[in-house]
């Protein structure tokens, strides 16, 4: 045996945090995409728009990744060098490029659809069939980058030579075996470009639509209160020229119901506005972290590469890359939380199926002395939210609905 069969390239510190954050990455980021599909599979009526369609897509992106991409790279960063280096590196480049590319288009495809029903909700581009010859084109090029490492690797005349991986005798030096990484750059940058538009968009639509239903409500309230105090002249001129107290006194009646519902219709409006303003910061809010939370995973694994097609790999940038790519990983632990539970369908279909389960645990079989044990938590309950009345224009619905 050589010696450099038993060389370790990385640190044993290195080693252990790393191979623990990819573990829980693993852990979490498949329990958590594999309950929001079985919950989508489960509940017939949850897959039942272009929205869910492409959501369902991304977490069975996420799920491919947890099985297929984050495995290998705990193989990369546990396994000492051999004969096979060059060979599992260049598997493992493949599956990261494949991982980088589909996640950036299928967040594009998302932010598209959330456009779209937002900005155009009457008359929508993006339609089922439309959108289901969209996701079979993500696939298609998803799967197609996955062989251009293994191209790069046949061009190549260096077989002694590892691509990106430390431990190695060096690395390829030659632009043209880094295909994979130009091509990851753009589309990233692309994605955040087109994130940045769309959101805005939706936004700016969002507090258009809140701005005419304002002015609405105040062309509605004006002439109301100006034939209000019209009648209100009326009605004191009536006791005048009529002789009796009952015609005045059925006009001062119809006079303070008028009052009545004019401030009711106007509680009304101040609620709905106040309903609207809340959900408009709720946009922003979900909007701002979306893209925070995809710039945060991966612009430091793009600026790592732009580094080593600028500079060269090295062992310490390939390492810091290997940081970057497990945080790059973390999106599929946060696309369940951004995309999936912030539907209400989903929330709901989750509350019903663990409410279902807590009930068949505890659950007595009835005895003629036995004692019937009640659950607060379990049984039904009504909320204030529940209770609450949802407003009735149908673009702030699908927004409220989409974010």
């Amino acid at each position: 045996i050589s010696p450099a069969s038993w060389y370790v390239p990385y640190s044993l510190g290195f080693q252990v945090s790393l191979t623990a954050f990819l573990m829980l990455e693993l852990v979490l980021g498949f329990s958590s995409n594999l309950t929001v599909l079985v919950l989508y599979c489960s509940q017939s009526n949850l897959v039942d728009s272009v929205s869910n369609m492409v959501t369902v897509n991304l977490h069975v992106l996420d799920v491919v990744v947890c099985v297929l991409c984050l495995p290998l790279t705990l193989v990369v960063v546990l396994l000492p060098p051999g004969p096979n280096l060059a060979l599992l590196c260049c598997f493992h480049e493949a599956c990261v490029t494949f991982a980088s590319i589909a996640t950036a288009i299928n967040i594009l495809v998302i932010s598209l659809d959330r456009y779209d029903i937002s900005v155009r909700p009457a008359n929508r581009l993006l339609t089922t069939r439309r959108a289901a010859l969209l996701l079979v084109a993500v696939w298609v090029t998803s799967v197609a980058v996955f062989f251009i490492p293994f191209l790069e690797d046949q061009w190549s005349t260096w077989r002694n030579r590892t691509l990106l991986c430390v431990g190695g005798q060096g690395y390829h030096t030659r632009l043209g075996m880094y295909y994979h990484l130009i091509l990851q750059i753009p589309i990233f940058f692309t994605t955040v470009a087109v994130m940045l538009f769309t959101y805005s968009r939706i936004l700016r639509a969002l507090n258009i639509r809140i701005g005419s239903h304002m002015k609405k409500n105040q062309r509605f309230r004006g002439p109301s209160c100006s034939g209000h105090n019209k009648r209100q002249k009326k009605k004191k001129a009536g006791p005048r020229m009529i002789d009796g107290g009952e015609v005045g006194g059925e006009q001062s009646t119809m006079g303070v119901q008028a009052s009545v519902s004019a401030i009711i219709a106007l509680r009304r409006a101040v609620r709905r506005h106040r309903d609207r303003r809340e959900r408009q910061r709720r946009v922003f809010r979900m909007s701002l972290i979306i893209i925070t939370t995809f710039l945060g995973c991966w612009a430091p694994l793009s600026v790592t590469n732009v580094l080593i097609l600028g500079i060269g790999p090295s062992d310490a940038l390939i390492s810091l890359r290997l940081w970057f790519l497990a945080l790059a990983y973390g999106t599929t632990v946060s696309h369940p939380l951004l995309y999936a539970f912030t539907r209400q369908k989903l929330r709901r279909a989750l509350r019903a199926k663990v409410k279902k389960r807590v009930v068949s645990l505890l659950q007595v079989d009835p005895s003629p002395g036995g004692t019937v044990i009640h659950n607060s938590w379990v049984e039904n309950r009504k909320t204030s939210r529940q209770v609450r009345l949802e407003a009735s224009e149908g673009t702030d619905r699908c927004l409220a609905e989409a974010l």
